[in-house]
């Protein structure tokens, strides 16, 4: 067996199958992308070589950047819900009585697809009969938020459920990362006189620092193409208030038939996606990174 799997044709033809099927779906549709960006199509009829003048035009478009913003906001906003998820982790990780059942509940939203959880926070914020107001109302307030309709609210209103749905897929991950931590090393503290904080920021959390890394990119590159809930709640309205960047690529393509210019936007996209994770890596990496044992 081990003369068979050193022979390099027999490596790559067990690798073939999946090598095809990663070009086939992930890279040869980002070339095509990048290269429908340099056309003038409607997605339908012949396309039109324009050069690089979709890119030119995107670079000044306030529309887009106005996206990019808030596409920038949910990215920092997800990012400090990484704080909370983490705390809950180390408290449900604490052995605490009913931790199963608390993970089980926050583990919900995970369940429901983005448009049943969209449905369920549009009747929330309804502006008569959602809770959200009515509870507003039984406290005296006479004219509660339009939480939807409000343009200097809107982007925060949706930030809340999309926050929500995330929380158990985050919580989950930091549960195992802390369950992976030696018991032995926690003990010891204890021995030594550490308070349940100092275990928790002292110990647990350099172990674990790996993993809040990768975490820290899925949410920064996880809100930056984020797309489905904005797209049912909003439409990225009112008046484009709760735009981002996917729906907003979306609708140049598929709205306005501009297939060259939102496949221009989708390739900016992708671009500042990697731009974005790779400067994360860089500020996130130390000498210190491993830690033994």
């Amino acid at each position: 067996m081990n003369r068979v799997m050193s022979d390099k044709k027999v490596i790559a033809l067990y690798v073939l199958p999946a090598f095809i099927l990663l070009m086939v779906l992930v890279y040869v549709p980002i070339v095509l992308t990048g290269y429908y960006g340099l056309m003038k199509w409607d997605g339908i009829g012949r396309m039109e070589f324009i050069g690089f003048k979709n890119y030119q035009v995107l670079l000044t478009d306030s529309m887009f950047w106005s996206s990019a913003g808030h596409s920038l906001l949910l990215a920092i906003f997800s990012v400090l819900s990484l704080v909370g998820y983490l705390i809950i982790s180390l408290v449900l990780a604490g052995k605490i009585k009913g931790a199963d059942l608390f993970r089980k509940i926050y583990l919900v939203p995970m369940l429901l697809s983005s448009v049943a959880i969209a449905q369920l926070w549009m009747r929330i914020y309804h502006p008569t009969n959602g809770v959200m107001n009515r509870f507003l109302t039984s406290l005296g307030i006479e004219n509660p938020p339009l939480w939807l309709a409000d343009t200097n609210i809107v982007l925060y209103s949706i930030f809340i459920p999309i926050i929500w749905q995330y929380a158990g897929f985050y919580i989950l991950i930091y549960y195992a990362a802390l369950r992976n931590v030696p018991n032995e090393l926690v003990e010891a503290a204890r021995i030594d006189g550490a308070t349940p904080w100092q275990i928790g920021w002292k110990i647990k959390l350099p172990l674990i620092s790996g993993v809040i890394k990768v975490t820290i990119v899925l949410a920064v590159v996880g809100s930056l193409k984020y797309f489905d809930l904005i797209y049912v709640m909003t439409d990225g309205g009112p008046n484009g208030a709760s735009e981002v960047m996917a729906s907003y690529m979306y609708k140049q393509a598929f709205r306005s038939y501009n297939f060259g210019y939102g496949s221009a936007a989708g390739f900016f996209l992708l671009v500042i996606c990697l731009v974005f994770t790779w400067l994360i890596r860089k500020l996130t990496t130390s000498k210190d990174d491993e830690v033994q044992y």
